[in-house]
């Protein structure tokens, strides 16, 4: 069996430790240039290490990067444009970005797809996709009710840039 990691650029690819284990993820700067950069910013800071993933929806995604654990935070950096790409679509292990009703509201809430989702394709922004470790985000707790709010939620135990990785 072939490493799907091989030949991805460290710069653009992330580690993310889960209790379950590692979840590799390929950045798509080609796709969100600013939501990339974003997201690296933040993972280089520490920021999502600890934080819960607050909403998730069996057979929909998981959702994390609200250092609250409410739904409603964020990280002290502007909110960006939205990025749509209509090319890129939401499969299983695609990572979109959160955002309230308005499209230029991203920040720091990010999710990640169980299963395809084209209700979202070309309304959120697709700025990476799981390349390995889908096993481990398919283990995260999932919420109750239709709204999937966790209780006493699963967290990120450390968000990594791969170029930094020791």
């Amino acid at each position: 069996m072939s490493d799907p990691t091989l030949g991805l650029d460290p710069e653009n690819t992330l580690y993310l430790d889960l209790k379950q284990g590692r979840v590799v993820i390929q950045l798509r700067p080609d796709l969100a240039p600013l939501h990339v950069e974003q997201i690296k910013t933040l993972v280089r800071r520490g920021f999502y290490d600890g934080t819960p993933f607050h909403r998730v929806i069996e057979g929909f995604m998981a959702q994390g990067g609200d250092p609250t654990g409410t739904g409603t935070g964020g990280s002290d950096l502007d909110n960006i444009r939205a990025e749509f790409s209509n090319s890129a679509k939401f499969a299983r292990g695609t990572c979109g970005m959160a955002r309230s009703q308005s499209p230029n509201s991203a920040n720091s809430q990010f999710f990640i797809m169980f299963e395809p989702a084209p209700h979202l394709n070309g309304q959120y922004t697709i700025w990476g996709q799981v390349v390995q470790g889908m096993e481990h985000v398919d283990q995260i707790k999932r919420g109750s009710g239709g709204g999937g709010t966790v209780s006493d939620p699963d967290r990120i135990v450390k968000f990594a840039v791969a170029a930094d990785a020791a």
